[in-house]
C-alpha cells in the first residue's frame, strides 16, 4: 500500500473529473444543485452556498497543489458564480439558497457558511493571488466578528436574518437542535481562520483565532471522555449527549492546525496533546474492518459509515500517528483507506457513495452530489496525504 500515491491517483482520476465532467450547468452558470443517489442530475434543483464554496475550495487548492489548468477553470468557474449570486450586495455575507437559475430563495446568514466562504475565498487567493478574494476573505472575516461573535459569553451565534437580526429557526439542518451555539459552526469558523492567517498578519484575526482554539478547550470539549459536546445555550450550557465520531476525528487535526499557524510552541505542544486523546476518543466508533461508525443519538449508536467521516478518520489518524510516533495510528489509516476503496468509492459511476449500511450496502436514498455532499473531505483527505512530507508509503 502507498497512501501518498493511491489517495493522488483517487483524486485526479475519479473524485475531481467526477464533478468537472457532470456538475457544470452551461444553461443558468456554476453548478447544478443536485445529482441524486442513482446519479440522476436535477437541474431544477435549488443551488446550496455551502456546495459551491466547497467547490471552490477544492478545485483552488488542487490548481495551487497540482497546477492543472482544467483545475483552475473550475475554481474560477466557482469564484465568478459566488460573487456574482451568492454575495448580498445589501448587507453584506453570503445567502444560504438560490434557485436553479440563481435568484435567492432564503436569504438567512448562517455564521458556518459565512465561515466556508472564506474558507473558499482564501484559499482562491492562496492558489491563483487573486486580490478580489483576499479583499472579500478579509471581509468575511470582519463580518463574522461583528455580527456573529457573541461579546458577552465569547464564541459565535448560530444564524440571522439576512439583515443580521435574531432569527427563530436557527438550526443548520432539519436534524440538528434549535441551540444558538454548536460545536459545527464553531470548528468551521476555526478552519477558515487557520487557512486566513496564512495570507494575511492581522493581530485581530491571531486573537480571534486564540479565542476560538480556548473555547473548544474550555467549553466544547468534554473533560471526562474527550468527546466534544455539539449543542449548547449562549452561555455554554450542554444541551445534548450525542456523540459525533466523525466530528470528534475531524477536530483533532483541524484543532492542531489551527494552532500550529499561530507558531506559538507552547501552545501547540498543548494542542498536540489534546488532539491524540480526542482523537483516542473518536476511535471508540472504530469498527474491525476499519471504518468508523457515525454516532450515538440518545444513547443509540448510528453503525452507518458516511462517506466523509471515513475521510476525516484517515486524516485525523495520519496526524495522531505524526504528533505521537506510534504506528498503529498509522495502520489504522491504512485499514481505513482500504475500506473506502472496497466500500465507499462508487467504481461505477464515479465519486464516493454517500454512506454504507452496517449490512454493507451503498445508500441510494442520498445524493451522490448536492446541498451537503460536495468534493471537500475526500478531496482534503487526498491533499492532506499526497503532500503529507512525513508519509512515505
Amino acid at each position: 500500500m502507498n497512501l501518498k500515491n493511491e489517495t493522488k491517483l483517487e483524486l485526479t482520476t475519479n473524485i475531481l473529473p467526477y464533478w468537472i465532467n457532470n456538475m457544470q450547468d452551461n444553461e443558468n452558470g456554476g453548478f447544478y444543485g443536485r445529482i441524486d443517489g442513482n446519479n440522476i442530475v436535477h437541474k431544477n434543483a435549488n443551488k446550496g452556498g455551502i456546495l459551491n464554496a466547497r467547490i471552490l475550495w477544492t478545485f483552488s487548492s488542487a490548481y495551487r497543489l497540482l497546477g492543472n489548468p482544467e483545475y483552475l477553470f473550475m475554481a474560477e468557474r466557482a469564484f465568478q458564480y459566488l460573487t456574482t449570486f451568492f454575495i448580498d450586495k445589501k448587507n453584506g455575507g453570503i445567502f444560504w439558497e438560490l434557485d436553479y437559475k440563481g435568484k435567492p430563495v432564503n436569504t438567512k446568514k448562517q455564521t458556518y457558511l459565512q465561515g466556508f466562504a472564506l474558507y473558499g475565498f482564501s484559499e482562491f487567493y492562496r492558489a491563483t493571488g487573486n486580490p478580489e478574494a483576499l479583499e472579500l476573505s478579509k471581509k468575511l472575516f470582519q463580518l463574522i466578528e461583528k455580527h456573529c461573535y457573541d461579546p458577552v459569553h465569547g464564541g459565535y451565534f448560530e444564524a440571522f436574518t439576512s439583515d443580521w437580526q435574531p432569527i427563530e429557526d436557527m438550526r443548520l439542518s432539519k436534524k440538528d437542535a434549535n441551540e444558538k451555539k454548536t460545536m459545527n459552526t464553531h470548528l468551521h469558523i476555526l478552519e477558515p481562520y487557520t487557512n486566513l492567517i496564512r495570507i494575511w498578519e492581522d493581530d485581530e484575526l491571531k486573537s480571534a483565532q486564540r479565542n476560538l482554539i480556548g473555547i473548544f478547550a474550555n467549553q466544547i470539549l468534554d473533560k471526562q471522555t474527550y468527546h466534544l459536546n455539539l449543542f449548547f445555550d449562549e452561555k455554554w450550557n450542554c444541551k445534548s449527549t450525542d456523540i459525533s465520531y466523525g466530528h470528534d476525528i475531524e477536530a483533532s487535526w483541524l484543532l492542531f492546525e489551527a494552532a500550529e499557524v499561530l507558531g506559538d510552541e507552547i501552545l501547540i505542544d498543548k494542542i498536540k496533546c489534546l488532539s491524540i486523546k480526542v482523537a483516542d476518543a473518536a476511535l471508540e466508533g472504530l469498527q474491525p474492518d476499519g471504518s468508523l461508525i457515525y454516532e450515538t443519538h440518545e444513547g443509540h449508536l448510528v453503525t452507518d459509515r458516511h462517506w466523509w467521516v471515513q475521510a476525516e478518520t484517515v486524516v485525523g489518524l495520519v496526524y495522531a500517528w505524526q504528533n505521537s510516533g506510534n504506528e498503529q495510528y498509522l495502520e489504522k489509516a491504512e485499514k481505513c483507506w482500504r475500506y473506502i476503496q472496497q466500500h465507499i468509492i462508487d467504481k461505477n459511476n464515479g465519486e464516493w457513495f454517500w454512506s454504507i449500511d452496517s449490512n454493507g450496502k451503498p445508500n441510494h436514498e442520498d445524493d451522490k452530489a448536492g446541498f451537503w455532499k460536495c468534493p471537500y473531505h475526500n478531496g482534503r483527505m487526498c491533499f492532506e496525504l499526497f503532500c503529507n512530507k512525513f508519509l512515505t508509503r
